[in-house]
This record gives structure tokens, sequence and C-alpha cells, in this order.
């Protein structure tokens, strides 16, 4: 349940985030009876291609966006991504658009530029922010329109598309086919899926 960033000239972590701290905020509200909360357990990293914005997908559902700052990294962004575990983030090369896939069966598309835009330019650090309410994505049927979904449910980012692949995903890659944008997918069946990113 944490986040490290090592020097692998010293062999040492340089720091070091625990997924769980921002779940004890949330823990603390109301809670309704039978609740399951799933740990903040990290499931996969991925490095923007700028190299100093990585993000985190985690059994909670939470996608998480980092900045590296020096020796040391500050959380720019947090919101719900899936309503189980987020298996996979992905961001597309030369871009701060995000795919992430979801033991849920979903697969997503967030676009992260205006909120990692916003904090790069603004001088003052937030060292707390508040934290998005908890939500669940609305159903898709297999279509791979975007979807219209409540701010509310991620917080300030909105998915731009949502995917109901109807597998685990365990595996995504937005890549370049014959010039068109698509995304591969990998789940628990041996066939590799892919969807076309028409509009991106």
């Amino acid at each position: 349940m944490t986040v490290m960033l090592w020097s692998l000239q010293k062999a040492r972590p340089l720091w070091i985030t625990n997924l769980q701290e921002d779940e004890t905020e949330e823990m603390e509200g109301p809670q309704s009876p039978g609740q399951l909360l799933n740990p903040a357990l990290a499931h996969s990293i991925s490095v923007a291609s700028c190299g100093n914005i990585f993000s985190c997908g985690a059994e909670d559902g939470k996608v998480r966006i980092f900045r590296v700052m020096g020796v040391k990294c500050e959380q720019e962004l947090g919101f719900k991504g899936h309503t189980l575990g987020v298996s996979q983030v992905c961001f597309l090369p030369e871009s701060y658009l995000l795919l992430t896939g979801g033991n849920d069966g979903k697969i997503m598309l967030w676009d992260a530029n205006s909120e990692v835009e916003k904090k790069q330019k603004s001088p003052t650090k937030r060292t707390h922010r508040k934290k998005p309410k908890r939500g669940t994505c609305t159903k898709q049927g297999g279509n791979t329109d975007a979807s219209v979904t409540d701010e509310e449910e991620h917080g300030n980012i909105l998915p731009k598309l949502n995917i109901e692949h109807g597998e685990k995903v365990n595996w995504l890659l937005g890549t370049k086919i014959k010039g068109h944008q698509n995304i591969l997918v990998a789940d628990q069946t041996s066939c590799i899926s892919v969807y076309p990113l028409n509009e991106f």
C-alpha cells in the first residue's frame, strides 16, 4: 500500500507515501451496514511522457496522480475511477490522457491535462486537498461512446470514454495501429481485444 521513489545510485528510497492515508478521513464518516472496504493496494503505475508525472491504480478503485519534484513527490489528483480495483493505468504517448482498466470490467479514458496544468501553474503548494466523494460508474452495456456521469462520482475529473469490456482487465496499452490510435486489452481469456480511439 505504498508508492516509493527510488534512487538507483544509492539503492534506497528517496520518498515513500502510504496510499491508505487518504482513506482514513473517508472511513471516519458514516458507512452503510455491511459495506466492505478494499485496501489501497497499488496494482499499476504509469509514467507520462514528460517524465515527472505518474499515476497509480489501486485496489480501492482510486486513481492517484503524482508529480515528481526533485527527491520527493506530491499528489496532484486523486479520484474514484472504478467500482472495484483499478488493475491497470497507462498514459497515452505525448499526453496526459490516461487509460484505466478495472476489476469491474470497465476501461476508461481520463483527460488529466487541465488538472495537472492548473496545479503546475499555481505558485502555492496545497498540503490538504479536499477528497472526492466515492461513487460508482454507470454501465455502458458494451457501448464505446463517451459516458455521461455525475461530477461527484469522480471528483473534478470526468471520464472521456467508458467502455464496458465485461472481463477483469489484466493489461492494457494505448498504441497506434496502421496510423490509428487503439486500446489493446488482455483479460482472463486467451484473446486480445482491440478498441479504436477515433476521436483521440
